[in-house]
C-alpha cells in the first residue's frame, strides 16, 4: 500500500506541475483575436525597413504595381508599419518579383490615411501590369513612438558596438587564421570599444534622460554675430515637445559644444568668451521688466543636467532632465549655455559673399553621386587609388568620423545597400568602427577587402549634416506644376537694393541647372532649359538681372558663379529666360576601362564597306580626297559597354518623335552624338577622333534580378535601366577611330560619354576613361586604361609620364 500511495503522489505532483506549464485558455483566446497584418515588406531586402510592399486581401498577400507612385503612397505604407516616415519607394521590382495575384494598381494616396486600403486605385486585381513592376518601399528606421514596445528605448539613435570583434568566427575565416596577425587596422584598439558603449549605455539607461530634443539651433546674441551670414556663435536652444527652451549651462562642457555643432553642420567647437555673456545675462535677469527675469523662474523654460562624451551623432543620445526633481528654482546659480562653432574650410568665407577659398589639403575622403551638400557614397584614397566602403557595421558614429573630416556637422543619416548609387574600382574597407574622436575614418578600425569578396552592391552612403547658409532664399523657380520644375529667379543687388529678377539662357546648360537645384535642395537637375514660355513666372521679376552665367558646378549657390559684370542677354528674357528641372534621384555612366583594354585591334578596311559610315562623319577628314571606293582605311576597333551606376534610368533627351532616321544603316538616332572617341598626344594634342551616335541604346545585359526594360526592337522604347550595361561591339561602324593618318608612336586613348552633357547624370567626372596607347605602324597596344577621377593626382601624374598604372576595373 506504502508503494501504490507512493505512486499516485509522484503521478499527482507531474501533472500538476504540467498544467502549470501550459499556458492558460484566456491568453491563447486574445493571441488569436490579436488583429493580424494587412500590408507587409517582403522580398530581398537589406533592412526591416525595406522590401517590396505586399497587401492582404481575401486571404491571399499580393503585390502593387508601381505606376504613377508617390512618396505620399510610400508614408501611408510606412506610418502603416510603424515607421515615423518613407525615405523613398523602388519600382521595377527591386526587391525581387512577388507571386500571386497583383492586387493594386494606380494607386493614388493623400497621405493621410491610416492604411494602405483607404487609398484609391483602379479596384482590387484590377490592372495592367506584371511582377516586373512590382512596388518596393524604403523607409525611415526610427519607428512611431506610439509603436515603440514598452520598455525599450525611444531614442532616435542606438549605438551598436561590437565587443568581441576581434573574436568572430566568421570574419576569422575569412580574413585570418587563429595564428596569423590581427585584420584590423587602425589608431583605435578593440577595447577601446568595449569602454565606448558602457559609457553610451550609462547615459542612454532607463532611468536617465526622457527629453527627446527634436531640433537645436544657436540664438546669436552679440552685435558682431548677428551680423553675420552665417551664425556660428549663440545661446543654445532646444525644441522638444514642439516648444523652444533653454539650456542651463550647470553641467554644460565643451563636449556638449561640439555636439551641438554637430547638428548644425560644424565639425568642431571652440570655448567661446563667457564673460560678454555673463554681464549681459545678469543685467537682463535682474530686470524684472524683461521677459528674459520672468521666463527663468519657470522650469518649462529649461532642458538642464545636459551632459555629453562628445562622440554622439545628436543631443537626442546625451543625458538630459527637463527639470530637476525636488527643486523650487530652475538652473540654480547658472545661466543659458553658449556655443562657439568652429565652420569647415568650405563655408569658413560664407559671410564675404566671395568665391569659396581653395582647400590647401589633399582629401583622403569624398562624397560621390550625392542629391545635396554633404550627401552621397564614401569613397577613400588608399595608395593613391579612391575606393568604397563596404556597409557591414556601417552606422552613424562611422559616418560621422566622415561627415567631419569633409568639414561637415555629424551624420544625420547612414544608408547601406549602394543607396547612393555603386561605385567603381577597388573595395577598400570593411566592418568599419569608430569611437568618434578620429579625425579621419582611415584612424579607425576596419578590415582589408580581399579581391571579388564583396560587390558594389553594398557601398556605404552618408547624409551629413550642412550649415544653413541661407542660400536657399536667394532663388526660387516659378511657373511650374511641381516645387522643383519652373523658370529660375533669383535675387540680386541692384543699386544697393534687392530685387527679383531672371536669368539669361544663353550658355545656360545642365552644370548651371544642377548649381540651382542644388542651392534649392531639390538634387540633380533633370534638364536645363532656354525656353519656358510654358512656364508664367513672377510680372515682377521680368528683367534679367543674371547673364553671362558660367558654373563648375561645385559651387554652393549660382549667383557664385562666373557671370557677366554687365548685363548682356541678346535672346532677351520673359519666354525665353532660363528654367530647370529637378529630381531627387539620376543616372551614373560608366565606361568599362577593362574591355577597352582587352578588345583593342587594327584593321584595314576597304573603301566600298564604308559607305555608310562615311555618310555620318565616322571617318577622318582626308577620306573625302581619296579615290572612292578604291582603297582602305586603318580604323582602331574595340567594344565599349557602358553602366548605368545611378539611382534612374537613362534617358535619351530627345522624345521619340523627334528621333533621327538614317536611311543608309535604315535605324534612328535619339542621341546624335554619345560617345566620343579621341586619340591625344601626350601634352593633349587631338591627331584623330571618332564619334558614336546612339542609334540603339539599350538594355543589352542586365544582372540577375533586373529584367531588361528597353530594347530599340520595332521602334521601341530607347534607354538604359539602372544597374544595367549598354555594349557596343567592336565589329558595328563608328566603333572606332580613323588612324590612318596618324605616325607611330605613344598616345593616350579617351571615351568619353555624354560629352555634350545633354541629359543630366549624378557624376560627370567618371564619363572619362583613359588608356595608354602604343601603336608601332603595325600593331596596338592599350594599357593602363582608367576612369577620369579613380586616382590621385600624383598618380595621375604617373599616367602622363608613361609609366604604368593598373586597371580599375569596374
Amino acid at each position: 500500500m506504502s508503494v501504490g500511495l507512493y505512486l499516485y503522489l509522484c503521478l499527482t505532483s507531474l501533472l500538476l506541475l504540467r498544467a502549470h506549464a501550459l499556458p492558460r485558455s484566456g491568453q491563447g483566446r486574445r493571441s488569436a483575436r490579436a488583429p493580424a497584418a494587412k500590408v507587409r515588406l517582403a522580398g530581398i531586402g537589406r533592412g526591416e525597413n525595406e522590401g517590396r510592399v505586399e497587401v492582404l486581401h481575401n486571404s491571399t498577400w499580393g503585390t502593387v504595381c508601381d505606376d504613377e507612385v508617390d512618396i505620399k503612397l510610400a508614408n501611408v505604407v510606412c506610418r502603416e508599419l510603424g515607421f515615423q516616415s518613407a525615405i523613398t519607394w523602388a519600382h521595377s521590382a527591386k526587391y525581387g518579383e512577388g507571386e500571386g495575384p497583383i492586387w493594386m494598381d494606380n494607386v493614388r494616396c493623400e497621405g493621410t490615411e491610416k492604411s494602405l486600403k483607404e487609398c484609391k486605385s483602379n479596384g482590387w486585381g484590377v490592372h495592367d501590369c506584371k511582377h516586373s513592376e512590382d512596388l518596393g518601399v524604403v523607409c525611415s528606421p526610427e519607428r512611431r513612438l506610439d509603436q515603440v514596445h514598452p520598455g525599450t528605448s525611444r531614442r532616435g539613435h542606438v549605438i551598436n558596438l561590437r565587443t568581441n570583434i576581434t573574436t568572430s568566427n566568421r570574419w576569422q575565416d575569412i580574413y585570418s587564421s587563429p595564428r596569423s596577425p590581427s585584420p584590423w587596422h587602425g589608431n583605435a584598439h578593440p577595447n577601446e570599444f568595449s569602454r565606448q558603449q558602457f559609457s553610451r549605455q550609462q547615459l542612454q539607461s532607463p532611468s536617465g534622460s526622457k527629453v527627446k530634443i527634436e531640433e537645436v539651433r544657436l540664438r546669436p546674441v552679440l552685435m558682431v554675430t548677428k551680423k553675420r551670414a552665417l551664425v556660428t556663435e549663440g545661446v543654445v536652444e532646444v525644441k522638444h515637445a514642439g516648444r523652444w527652451r533653454q539650456v542651463c549651462d550647470k553641467g554644460w562642457s565643451l563636449n556638449s559644444s561640439r555636439v551641438v555643432c554637430g547638428m548644425l553642420g560644424f565639425p568642431d567647437a571652440e570655448q567661446p568668451n563667457m564673460n560678454t555673456y555673463k554681464k549681459i545675462w545678469d543685467e537682463k535677469v535682474k530686470d524684472p521688466s524683461t521677459r528674459l527675469s520672468f521666463m527663468t523662474r519657470k522650469k518649462s523654460f529649461w532642458v538642464e543636467k545636459v551632459h555629453c562624451l562628445g562622440t554622439e551623432s545628436s543631443l537626442t543620445e546625451c543625458h538630459a532632465q527637463l527639470s530637476i526633481p525636488r527643486t523650487s528654482t530652475p538652473c540654480r546659480n547658472g545661466r543659458h549655455a553658449v556655443a562657439r562653432c568652429i565652420p569647415g574650410p568650405q563655408f569658413s568665407r560664407m559671410s564675404s559673399g566671395r568665391p569659396q577659398a581653395p582647400h590647401t589639403t589633399k582629401p583622403m575622403v569624398r562624397l560621390k553621386a550625392g542629391p545635396r551638400l554633404g550627401e552621397g557614397r564614401v569613397e577613400v584614397l588608399r595608395e593613391g587609388k579612391w575606393g568604397t566602403v563596404v556597409d557591414h557595421l556601417w552606422d552613424r558614429t562611422s559616418a560621422s568620423v566622415v561627415c567631419r573630416e569633409m568639414g561637415f556637422g555629424t551624420a544625420k543619416e547612414a544608408f547601406t545597400g549602394a543607396y547612393m548609387g555603386q561605385g567603381t574600382g577597388p573595395i577598400h574597407m570593411n566592418s568599419v568602427q569608430c569611437t568618434g574622436r578620429e579625425r579621419s575614418i582611415l584612424d579607425c578600425l576596419f578590415q582589408d577587402v580581399q579581391p571579388w569578396t564583396f560587390k558594389h552592391t553594398q557601398d556605404a552612403s552618408v547624409k551629413c549634416n550642412v550649415p544653413k547658409t541661407g542660400v536657399e532664399s536667394t532663388v526660387r523657380l516659378a511657373g511650374g506644376r511641381e516645387p522643383g520644375e519652373g523658370r529660375v529667379e533669383v535675387l540680386m543687388d541692384v543699386g544697393g537694393r534687392k530685387r527679383w529678377g531672371a536669368v539669361c539662357s544663353e550658355n545656360w546648360g545642365i552644370n548651371e541647372a544642377m548649381v540651382v537645384c542644388r542651392q534649392l535642395g531639390f538634387g540633380f537637375a533633370m534638364r536645363a532649359y532656354q525656353e519656358t514660355y510654358y512656364w508664367q513666372g513672377d510680372p515682377n521679376a521680368q528683367e534679367i538681372l543674371l547673364s553671362g552665367t558660367h558654373c563648375v558646378g561645385t559651387e554652393l549657390s549660382i549667383q557664385q558663379c562666373r557671370r557677366n559684370n554687365h548685363i548682356h542677354c541678346p535672346r532677351g528674357g520673359g519666354p525665353k529666360a532660363a528654367g530647370v528641372t529637378c529630381s531627387e534621384t539620376a543616372p551614373d555612366l560608366v565606361v568599362d576601362a577593362q574591355l577597352v583594354q582587352e578588345s583593342s585591334y587594327l584593321e584595314d578596311r576597304p573603301l566600298h564597306l564604308l559607305t555608310c559610315a562615311h555618310e555620318e562623319n565616322c571617318l577622318s577628314s582626308s577620306a573625302a580626297r581619296m579615290n572612292w571606293p578604291y582603297g582602305h582605311r586603318r580604323l582602331l576597333r574595340f567594344s565599349s559597354r557602358i553602366m548605368n551606376l545611378g539611382r534612374a534610368d537613362f534617358r535619351p533627351r530627345a522624345t521619340r518623335e523627334s528621333w533621327t532616321w538614317h536611311q543608309c544603316h535604315r535605324h534612328y538616332h535619339s542621341i546624335e552624338v554619345f560617345t566620343h572617341y579621341d586619340l591625344l598626344t601626350l601634352n593633349g594634342t587631338r591627331v584623330a577622333e571618332g564619334h558614336k551616335a546612339s542609334f540603339c541604346l539599350e538594355d543589352t545585359y542586365c544582372p540577375d534580378g533586373l529584367h531588361k526594360r528597353f530594347s530599340c526592337y520595332n521602334y521601341g522604347d530607347q534607354g538604359i535601366s539602372v544597374g544595367c550595361w549598354d555594349t557596343y561591339r567592336h565589329d558595328i561602324d563608328c566603333q572606332w577611330v580613323d588612324i590612318t593618318d596618324v605616325r607611330p608612336g605613344d598616345y593616350v586613348f579617351q571615351v568619353e560619354v555624354n560629352p555634350t552633357l545633354d541629359m543630366a547624370e549624378s557624376d560627370f567626372l567618371n564619363n572619362v576613361m583613359r588608356c595608354r596607347c602604343r601603336y608601332d605602324g603595325h600593331r596596338v597596344f592599350m594599357y593602363g586604361c582608367h576612369t577620369g577621377d579613380a586616382y590621385s593626382p600624383e598618380i595621375e601624374d604617373l599616367f602622363e609620364h608613361q609609366r604604368q598604372i593598373t586597371n580599375n576595373f569596374i
